[in-house]
């Protein structure tokens, strides 16, 4: 039986920018194993640069927004909890 796809946090960003990369190197160690994470660079689309532009980083979940700008662990911890399923309780 094939294994479940997990559930994956959509992470837009931009190359170069500071924040997208300490806000990824915090967000991926919560959530090793939980979930999968998509990092999306916002100027590869135009839909996503219109949508994000300068409020990049942004990480969204199901359709809805996390948080911005900086890492809300709290939120993150909640949705692996909820989502993450089995074996996310080292």
């Amino acid at each position: 039986m094939p294994e479940p796809v997990k559930p994956a946090l959509h992470v837009y960003s931009r190359h170069g920018c500071h924040l997208c990369d300490i806000l990824v190197e915090a967000l991926l160690p919560l959530v090793r194993g939980s979930l999968n994470v998509e990092v999306h660079d916002v100027d590869s689309r135009d839909d996503w640069r219109e949508r994000y532009d300068q409020r990049v980083p942004v990480v969204e979940f199901q359709g809805q927004v996390v948080c911005q700008y900086r890492l809300d662990r709290a939120a993150i911890e909640d949705i692996v909890a909820k989502y993450g399923g089995a074996g996310n309780d080292q």
